[in-house]
């Protein structure tokens, strides 16, 4: 069973269309579309969410434009927190009963303690195979990750070639994305206090990305729309001609970015899959309202 947020912000229950033989578990952060959860059974534990006061797990209690619309008003900064262990024993004792192994991946260690939960929980239940795997990213970065393993598992494969799938990924997949302000990740600690004031500075629109999980800048530009330009142009030089590209659009509060880039996307370079989602309001209480990003993986 999966708890997730529905059009309304409302608690969506959902459940596998087949049993499998491998469960199939990622985070909050991986930004997946709703309905790849529920082609392939994948079973997402939330991440937290507090503020003024409130605790909510992300995507179950509070949905992106909830979160967003909040943000405007709130004086309060957000905070954020990985799932503890107890969450993970107790998805991963409830899987064991219907499944013969779990594949869990999960956003990066280096921007989560999400990992660390995981592994306490599976030390804790030595009797259930369970073989954890750090995608080395976040958002659809991961989420490709994760989808590796579930399309290994709806094939029928055992855990260990399930979670073969899903390392093999690793390394190859990236994302590109800018923001709006570097207020956000400065105050979540993901850039330094010289960074933020030069950018504010010289009203600077940064391509970052994330390398080895670790946020990192990749090009500086001067305006939004050269920087959404900037991503396409990045893009170009990793694909060599007759190569095969899968793409995912992610925005925070930036849907009609998004999607115009989209649109831009498909008739440049014609991908295999193109996805356009939000990100998490916990992925967004870090990097702000108006980023916008590409996560993408070549054949």
């Amino acid at each position: 069973m999966h708890l997730l947020y529905g059009n309304n912000g409302q608690e969506d229950i959902m459940n596998p269309a087949s049993p499998q033989q491998v469960a199939i578990v990622t985070d909050s952060t991986a930004d997946l579309p709703l309905d790849l959860i529920n082609k392939y059974g994948i079973h997402v534990i939330p991440l937290y969410l507090i503020m003024s006061g409130n605790t909510w797990r992300d995507g179950v209690d509070i949905s992106p434009a909830k979160f967003y619309e909040l943000l405007k008003t709130s004086p309060d900064f957000p905070k954020t927190s990985q799932p503890n262990e107890a969450d993970f024993e107790g998805l991963f004792s409830k899987l064991s009963r219907e499944a013969d192994g779990i594949v869990a991946v999960l956003i990066s260690n280096e921007l989560s303690g999400t990992v660390a939960s995981a592994l306490a929980a599976r030390a804790a239940l030595p009797d259930i195979p369970i073989e954890i795997v750090d995608s080395r990213g976040v958002s659809m970065m991961e989420g490709y990750v994760v989808l590796s393993a579930a399309r290994a598992a709806a094939q029928g494969e055992d855990l260990q070639s399930v979670a073969a799938a899903a390392r093999a990924l690793i390394g190859r997949t990236h994302v590109y994305f800018i923001v709006d302000t570097f207020e956000y990740l400065h105050r979540g600690g993901r850039i330094g206090a010289a960074v933020k004031l030069l950018g504010s500075a010289l009203n600077i629109k940064p391509v970052l990305e994330i390398v080895d999980g670790v946020v990192k800048p990749l090009a500086q530009v001067r305006t939004r729309h050269k920087a959404l330009n900037k991503v396409n142009e990045l893009l170009e030089k990793q694909i060599s001609p007759g190569q095969k590209i899968h793409i995912s659009v992610i925005n925070v509060a930036a849907a009609e970015d998004a999607s115009r880039l989209k649109d831009e996307l498909v008739a440049r370079f014609q991908p295999v899959e193109i996805y356009e989602t939000d990100c998490s309001p916990v992925l967004g209480a870090h990097v702000g309202p108006g980023t916008v990003g590409v996560a993408f993986y070549i054949e």
